[in-house]
């Protein structure tokens, strides 16, 4: 009966009796999901669970049993079950069941085939994931000036992961057997700061009771990575000029310069173009410093690479935590993929590990996700207008322009001309939502 009413439902359907010829068709046939039994004629419900899960360990498996108990449902979510349901049933909500688990098989094996790709088409990058065309070109850029001594400046929204592409860099290169140091210039006090850069002597300040070499020289031979450089107070930043044009030297409180060999990979989420023009910074510098442009893209515009960014972080939390690896309801994966990431990929770590310590199963489900992310919808108008679901017309208004823009990947000339308005029209707004404005693209 129940092949019956779900192969009138659209499902093709195979079904056995036995464990064993179950066991024997699933290893011959692709499924996408299995109900079993808990009572077999010959064999148990769940040691099938075990051994399919375990040849598949993301096959849903659905156990339907007479002899329903908490201690049996328990035991059937830790044998790896997706779902587990007492007799009697209902046939539309067995149906609906069957439908979330072939949905999340579905989902499941394109994140794995997405990283595939990604892994086989970027061999050089494998700690950077994403096959977005925003990303694709990042790549592009990144893989053509990464052996170079040219200086970089990465850019982007706070949490798009700016570190992780100058360590890229440095690893694509051939300094990568060199050191990598970074240093925030936005984290230290203007006279520690200088320490930290360009070294010091003994006895050069008070407190100064041996020498420091520095950043620039402990990256001798490597890449040295100065975060937040738009934070550079004005007094260091003809100092570090100097040391990019004459590729030396001079600690505090020494009479000479000394030789560095370093290649220099900045960031910054701040608009240089706009501090210099506040002179904040220094436009012979900002030249130096911007000869090969690298912008990271926010995790909005990046479309599906939240879901391969999912997969990547739910695998290495349960590695560090040693546990079984948590998979994603369909509804949890398309909250996910609905929400904006003001906090872009760091936001998207921190809401899995929550998720993670909150969870009670093998499956991420909606309601184990942030009350924001709960809420979240795509931008677009609901199917009915009820109470919960009514947006301020200003946040409709900037969750469509921002969801056109992703759709463009970032081309404002074309984001303006979908939405039929002028380009300062849309520079403006986009400037309203703390959004970089500058460039036609």
């Amino acid at each position: 009966m129940l092949a019956f009413d779900l192969k009138q439902r659209g499902h093709e359907v195979t079904w056995c009796t036995t464990a064993e010829k179950a066991l024997s068709l699933s290893a011959n046939e692709p499924f996408d999901t299995v109900i079993t039994d808990l009572n077999l004629r010959t064999g148990s419900g769940l040691e099938l669970c075990r051994e399919l899960v375990t040849r598949q360990p993301h096959l849903p498996v659905i156990i339907i049993t007479g002899f329903g108990s908490i201690e049996a449902a328990v035991q059937a979510i830790r044998t790896g079950a997706y779902d587990f349901i007492t007799k009697p049933f209902d046939f539309e909500a067995l149906a609906l069941t069957v439908e979330r688990a072939v949905r999340h098989f579905s989902l499941l094996r394109e994140v794995h085939r997405l990283r595939s790709e990604v892994t086989q088409n970027r061999p050089r990058f494998p700690e950077l994931l994403g096959e977005s065309p925003p990303m694709l070109e990042l790549f592009r850029v990144l893989g053509r000036a990464a052996d170079s001594m040219t200086t970089i400046l990465v850019t982007g929204e706070s949490g798009v992961g700016k570190e992780l592409v100058a360590r890229a860099v440095h690893q694509a290169s051939r300094r990568k057997s060199g050191p990598f140091v970074a240093l925030n210039c936005g984290a230290l006090p203007e006279n520690l700061l200088e320490s930290e850069l360009f070294g010091h002597l003994r006895g050069a300040f008070t407190d100064a009771r041996s020498d420091r070499p520095g950043a620039f020289r402990e990256a001798h031979g490597g890449t040295l990575f100065l975060d937040e450089v738009g934070e550079l107070p004005l007094s260091l930043q003809p100092k570090l000029l100097r040391v990019l044009q004459e590729r030396t030297v001079r600690p505090v409180g020494a009479d000479r310069e000394l030789p560095v060999d370093v290649r220099i990979v900045c960031a910054t989420n701040a608009d240089l173009n706009a501090a210099v023009a506040a002179g904040r910074f220094r436009e012979d510098l900002y030249y130096r410093l911007d000869v090969v442009h690298l912008e990271v893209p926010p995790l909005r515009a990046r479309g599906t690479d939240v879901l391969l960014l999912a997969q990547a972080f739910l695998e290495r939390l349960a590695k560090r935590d040693s546990v079984p690896v948590r998979t994603l309801t369909p509804e949890a994966a398309q909250r996910l993929l609905d929400y904006d990431w003001p906090g872009n990929v760091r936001e998207l770590l921190n809401v899995l590990e929550r998720a993670i310590a909150l969870s009670d199963g093998p499956t991420l489900r909606v309601d184990d996700l942030p009350e924001r992310l709960q809420k979240s919808r795509a931008a677009q108008l609901p199917d009915e207008f009820e109470p919960s679901t009514l947006l301020p017309l200003a946040e409709m208004e900037r969750r469509y322009i921002l969801k056109v823009l992703a759709l463009k990947k970032g081309n404002k000339r074309q984001t303006a001309d979908a939405l039929e308005v002028d380009r300062s029209t849309l520079y403006r707004k986009l400037a309203q939502f703390g959004q970089a404005t500058e460039g036609d693209e």
